[in-house]
Protein backbone atom coordinates (compact mmCIF):
# COMPACT_ATOMS: atom_id res chain seq x y z
CA UNK A 1 0.00 0.00 0.00
CA UNK A 2 1.16 3.54 -0.74
CA UNK A 3 2.41 5.42 2.31
CA UNK A 4 0.63 8.75 1.70
CA UNK A 5 1.75 10.39 4.95
CA UNK A 6 5.39 9.49 4.20
CA UNK A 7 5.12 10.87 0.67
CA UNK A 8 3.52 14.06 1.97
CA UNK A 9 6.18 14.54 4.64
CA UNK A 10 8.96 14.03 2.09
CA UNK A 11 7.59 15.78 -1.02
CA UNK A 12 4.70 17.86 0.30
CA UNK A 13 6.29 21.29 0.14
CA UNK A 14 7.72 20.75 -3.35
CA UNK A 15 4.41 19.37 -4.66
CA UNK A 16 2.57 22.28 -3.06
CA UNK A 17 4.84 24.85 -4.67
CA UNK A 18 4.58 23.27 -8.13
CA UNK A 19 0.81 22.81 -7.79
CA UNK A 20 0.20 26.38 -6.69
CA UNK A 21 2.11 27.73 -9.66
CA UNK A 22 -0.91 26.57 -11.67
CA UNK A 23 -4.13 26.27 -9.70
CA UNK A 24 -3.52 24.07 -6.68
CA UNK A 25 -6.57 24.49 -4.46
CA UNK A 26 -6.84 20.75 -3.86
CA UNK A 27 -3.13 20.49 -3.03
CA UNK A 28 -3.40 23.47 -0.71
CA UNK A 29 -6.35 21.91 1.14
CA UNK A 30 -4.38 18.64 1.35
CA UNK A 31 -1.35 20.51 2.67
CA UNK A 32 -3.48 22.28 5.29
CA UNK A 33 -4.90 18.92 6.34
CA UNK A 34 -1.38 17.42 6.41
CA UNK A 35 -0.29 20.32 8.62
CA UNK A 36 -3.08 19.49 11.03
CA UNK A 37 -1.85 15.91 11.09
CA UNK A 38 1.72 17.05 11.82
CA UNK A 39 3.34 16.09 8.49
CA UNK A 40 3.82 19.70 7.39
CA UNK A 41 3.88 22.99 9.24
CA UNK A 42 0.96 25.33 8.56
CA UNK A 43 3.05 28.50 8.42
CA UNK A 44 5.31 26.94 5.75
CA UNK A 45 2.27 25.68 3.84
CA UNK A 46 0.90 29.24 3.71
CA UNK A 47 4.26 30.81 2.79
CA UNK A 48 4.97 28.27 0.02
CA UNK A 49 1.43 28.50 -1.38
CA UNK A 50 1.65 32.30 -1.29
CA UNK A 51 4.93 32.22 -3.23
CA UNK A 52 3.71 29.63 -5.74
CA UNK A 53 0.42 31.41 -6.33
CA UNK A 54 2.07 34.81 -6.61
CA UNK A 55 4.87 33.67 -8.94
CA UNK A 56 2.50 31.65 -11.13
CA UNK A 57 0.21 34.62 -11.68
CA UNK A 58 3.19 36.93 -12.27
CA UNK A 59 4.45 34.53 -14.92
CA UNK A 60 1.09 34.50 -16.73
CA UNK A 61 0.88 38.30 -16.46
CA UNK A 62 4.32 38.55 -18.04
CA UNK A 63 3.28 36.07 -20.78
CA UNK A 64 0.26 38.24 -21.53
CA UNK A 65 2.33 41.39 -21.59
CA UNK A 66 5.07 39.97 -23.82
CA UNK A 67 3.35 37.27 -25.87
CA UNK A 68 -0.41 37.78 -25.46
CA UNK A 69 -1.24 37.98 -29.16
CA UNK A 70 0.80 34.87 -29.89
CA UNK A 71 -0.86 32.96 -27.03
CA UNK A 72 -4.31 33.83 -28.37
CA UNK A 73 -3.40 32.67 -31.87
CA UNK A 74 -1.87 29.48 -30.47
CA UNK A 75 -4.75 28.82 -28.04
CA UNK A 76 -7.84 30.44 -29.59
CA UNK A 77 -10.09 28.87 -26.97
CA UNK A 78 -8.81 31.51 -24.52
CA UNK A 79 -10.07 34.40 -26.69
CA UNK A 80 -13.70 34.44 -25.45
CA UNK A 81 -12.55 34.25 -21.84
CA UNK A 82 -10.03 37.06 -22.35
CA UNK A 83 -12.71 39.19 -24.04
CA UNK A 84 -15.08 38.74 -21.10
CA UNK A 85 -12.36 39.49 -18.57
CA UNK A 86 -11.31 42.63 -20.46
CA UNK A 87 -14.79 44.09 -20.07
CA UNK A 88 -14.51 43.69 -16.32
CA UNK A 89 -10.86 44.79 -16.10
CA UNK A 90 -11.71 48.31 -17.23
CA UNK A 91 -13.94 48.91 -14.20
CA UNK A 92 -12.86 46.56 -11.45
CA UNK A 93 -9.20 45.68 -12.01
CA UNK A 94 -8.13 45.92 -8.33
CA UNK A 95 -10.89 43.61 -7.10
CA UNK A 96 -10.39 41.24 -10.03
CA UNK A 97 -6.63 40.96 -9.50
CA UNK A 98 -7.21 39.98 -5.87
CA UNK A 99 -10.17 37.72 -6.62
CA UNK A 100 -9.24 36.07 -9.93
CA UNK A 101 -7.53 33.17 -8.17
CA UNK A 102 -10.85 32.31 -6.50
CA UNK A 103 -12.72 32.09 -9.83
CA UNK A 104 -12.31 28.60 -11.16
CA UNK A 105 -11.07 28.39 -14.73
CA UNK A 106 -9.69 31.92 -14.71
CA UNK A 107 -6.62 31.34 -12.56
CA UNK A 108 -4.24 31.11 -15.53
CA UNK A 109 -6.23 32.95 -18.20
CA UNK A 110 -7.02 35.88 -15.88
CA UNK A 111 -3.43 37.02 -15.29
CA UNK A 112 -2.75 36.51 -18.99
CA UNK A 113 -5.65 38.88 -19.77
CA UNK A 114 -4.34 41.39 -17.22
CA UNK A 115 -0.96 41.27 -18.93
CA UNK A 116 -2.63 42.09 -22.24
CA UNK A 117 -4.55 45.00 -20.70
CA UNK A 118 -3.52 48.52 -19.78
CA UNK A 119 -3.16 47.63 -16.08
CA UNK A 120 0.22 48.86 -14.86
CA UNK A 121 2.65 46.11 -13.86
CA UNK A 122 3.29 47.57 -10.40
CA UNK A 123 -0.47 47.57 -9.67
CA UNK A 124 -0.73 43.95 -10.70
CA UNK A 125 2.23 43.01 -8.46
CA UNK A 126 0.73 44.80 -5.47
CA UNK A 127 -2.81 43.38 -5.77
CA UNK A 128 -1.53 39.96 -6.82
CA UNK A 129 0.53 39.78 -3.60
CA UNK A 130 -2.56 40.71 -1.58
CA UNK A 131 -4.69 38.11 -3.39
CA UNK A 132 -2.04 35.39 -3.00
CA UNK A 133 -1.81 36.11 0.73
CA UNK A 134 -5.58 35.90 1.25
CA UNK A 135 -5.82 32.77 -0.93
CA UNK A 136 -2.94 30.90 0.73
CA UNK A 137 -4.06 31.68 4.27
CA UNK A 138 -7.74 31.08 3.53
CA UNK A 139 -7.50 27.82 1.60
CA UNK A 140 -4.58 26.41 3.62
CA UNK A 141 -6.37 27.37 6.83
CA UNK A 142 -9.56 25.72 5.56
CA UNK A 143 -7.65 22.47 5.06
CA UNK A 144 -6.30 22.72 8.59
CA UNK A 145 -9.76 23.42 10.01
CA UNK A 146 -11.14 20.52 7.98
CA UNK A 147 -8.67 18.29 9.79
CA UNK A 148 -9.86 19.63 13.13
CA UNK A 149 -13.51 19.10 12.22
CA UNK A 150 -12.90 15.52 11.07
CA UNK A 151 -10.92 14.82 14.24
CA UNK A 152 -13.80 16.07 16.40
CA UNK A 153 -16.15 13.79 14.52
CA UNK A 154 -13.96 10.67 14.38
CA UNK A 155 -11.89 11.22 17.55
CA UNK A 156 -8.97 9.11 16.28
CA UNK A 157 -8.11 10.54 12.89
CA UNK A 158 -4.76 8.72 12.63
CA UNK A 159 -6.55 5.42 11.90
CA UNK A 160 -8.31 6.80 8.81
CA UNK A 161 -6.03 9.63 7.71
CA UNK A 162 -4.95 7.84 4.52
CA UNK A 163 -8.59 7.37 3.54
CA UNK A 164 -9.28 11.06 4.27
CA UNK A 165 -6.20 12.14 2.26
CA UNK A 166 -7.30 9.98 -0.67
CA UNK A 167 -10.87 11.27 -0.38
CA UNK A 168 -9.65 14.88 -0.54
CA UNK A 169 -7.52 14.05 -3.57
CA UNK A 170 -10.29 12.19 -5.39
CA UNK A 171 -12.88 14.79 -4.40
CA UNK A 172 -10.64 17.61 -5.63
CA UNK A 173 -9.92 15.84 -8.90
CA UNK A 174 -13.61 15.10 -9.38
CA UNK A 175 -14.57 18.69 -8.64
CA UNK A 176 -11.85 19.90 -11.02
CA UNK A 177 -13.14 17.61 -13.78
CA UNK A 178 -16.75 18.63 -13.24
CA UNK A 179 -15.92 22.35 -13.24
CA UNK A 180 -13.74 21.94 -16.33
CA UNK A 181 -16.55 20.15 -18.14
CA UNK A 182 -19.02 22.86 -17.10
CA UNK A 183 -16.58 25.62 -18.10
CA UNK A 184 -16.00 24.09 -21.53
CA UNK A 185 -19.74 23.79 -22.13
CA UNK A 186 -20.24 27.45 -21.21
CA UNK A 187 -17.41 28.97 -23.27
CA UNK A 188 -17.00 26.58 -26.19
CA UNK A 189 -20.47 26.07 -27.58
Amino acid sequence: MVNFPGLIAEYGYVALFVGTLLEGETLLILAGFAAHQGYLQLHWVIVIALLGGFLGDQFYFWMGRRHGAWVLTRFPRFAPVVARINLLIERYHEVLIVGIRFLYGLRTVGPLAFGMSAVQAWRFVLFNALGATIWAAGIGGAGYLFGQAIELWLHDLKQVEEVVLLAILVGGAGFWGWRRWKFRRKFYR
